[in-house]
């Protein structure tokens, strides 16, 4: 047997995540989440969305404006009732954008040049003469103590914008509008992308008890069925991104170390697509040095840090051609790697391949503790709503979730279904919005 495929056997195991392994860390989950319903000590923030799920007789015409990573949407929403809705018009645009000569991400940009940009793409679909409703997405762990105000707790996925740290969201983005001429536009509720995702879902499926985000970064939310805050059902969003009690390899801890905040998110960082490309490229170089890939120019080209992205991941998985052509063309013509041989390529598809399958079965491990705390009995159906580049476009992933939880529930009475919810967190921040404006009247 060669040492290569030594090597790939060895890190297979390292990667494979048993069943046994998925209930515990299920078990593990679910524990976590009781810890912070208690407020005793847990990795889950279990921060309050102040939010139960829609009537499904919600309706009227609301602004939604989703911030949930390097880019920004605006969409302007109809709820038609009974889970339908229409998107009349919308606008997205990047962060940061070097043909443009623009970053608003780093920590050379403050949260006022951040929030006058967000204002400015809110402009561009909004009538002067019309009274605007304002639905926030904000995708970052915040501390909420009302449906409409919040404080970012820190940012995740790189983002460094400073002046942010202490100060409440809404009142940063109602400042802006006031700046840019869009005192019409009036701010109502702030949510997180995994409850705008489980309120899509629930305004078209009653069934739906959690959402979640897998694509770029990863998180989840659930309706606890009885908060602490209230004693009713309440939407928590638990940044399950920082659950930590997992089969950690060598190359989790070395990404950790030498990524912008080492020790949080570490789940986040073993599942989501901002970090696959990026173990990947670890293990690749790792098999570089050991002298186990051929190509020589391969090695200096893949110590760039975040080389990779999900993007990337997905191409080397979907290739089914006998040469993998496709790979080969992709690292000539964007990495620059030249004459990669046959088996160099399916090494990386191989990898690839580990790295996802490892993902969705650490992912659906989550969901199944979920399930275990509001189903302790395991006899309900429960709608699992999904959105997220990972899980709508990465080759196999959504069928590696659904197969895990299949199996983990195969001998109890409990049926788990995962359905891609799109535009979720958009349209939830509409259907926030339009809960907020019922309560109040």
């Amino acid at each position: 047997m060669s040492t290569l495929l030594t090597e790939l056997q060895i890190l297979a195991i390292q990667l494979r995540i048993l069943p046994t392994q998925i209930n515990i860390m299920a078990d593990k989950f679910s524990q976590a989440i009781l810890d912070g319903l208690e407020k005793k000590r847990s990795p889950l923030k279990m921060l309050p969305s102040y939010l139960s799920t829609p009537s499904r007789k919600e309706v009227g015409t609301f602004l939604a404006l989703d911030f949930g990573g390097t880019n920004v949407r605006v969409l302007l929403t109809q709820l038609l009732g009974q889970g339908h809705y229409r998107v009349h018009s919308r606008v997205a645009s990047p962060l940061h954008d070097i043909d443009n000569h623009y970053n608003y991400i780093t920590d050379q940009s403050t949260a006022d040049q951040l929030f006058d940009f967000i204002a400015l793409k809110i402009g561009t679909i909004v009538k002067p003469d019309t009274r605007y409703l304002l639905g926030h997405t904000f995708s970052f762990p915040t501390h909420q103590t009302s449906l409409n105000t919040g404080t970012l707790i820190h940012w995740t996925k790189e983002i460094e914008t400073t002046g942010m740290e202490g100060k409440d969201i809404t009142q940063l983005l109602t400042a802006a509008l006031s700046r840019n001429g869009l005192t019409n536009v009036l701010p109502q509720a702030i949510i997180n992308d995994t409850v705008g995702t489980l309120l899509t879902a629930a305004y078209m499926n009653q069934s739906t008890r959690i959402g979640s985000i897998c694509g770029t970064g990863h998180n989840t939310a659930y309706l606890e069925p009885s908060s602490p805050l209230t004693k009713a059902p309440m939407i928590i969003n638990l940044e399950s991104g920082n659950f930590d009690q997992l089969p950690f390899t060598s190359y989790d801890i070395q990404l950790d170390a030498n990524s912008e905040t080492p020790g949080a998110q570490p789940l986040e960082k073993m599942v989501s697509g901002h970090y696959i490309g990026e173990l990947v490229r670890l293990i690749a170089c790792n098999l570089f040095d050991a002298g186990l890939l051929a190509t020589s120019s391969g090695r200096n080209i893949l110590t760039t840090p975040y080389l990779l992205n999900g993007a990337h991941i997905s191409l080397l998985q979907e290739d089914d051609t006998g040469e993998l052509v496709i790979i080969n063309h992709w690292l000539e013509d964007s990495l620059h790697i030249t004459n990669s041989s046959i088996e160099d390529r399916n090494v990386l598809k191989t990898i690839a391949t580990l790295i996802c399958t490892r993902s969705a079965r650490l992912v659906a491990a989550t969901y199944l503790g979920i399930i275990k705390h509001i189903d302790p009995h395991l006899e309900h159906s429960h709608n699992i709503a999904i959105d997220g580049s990972l899980y709508e476009k990465m080759p196999g992933y959504a069928q590696d979730i659904q197969l895990t939880l299949d199996q983990a529930l195969a001998d109890t009475a409990a049926i788990a279904t995962t359905t891609l919810t799109k535009d979720g967190s958009g349209v939830g921040a509409a259907i926030a919005t339009a809960i907020a404006v019922n309560t109040k009247s």
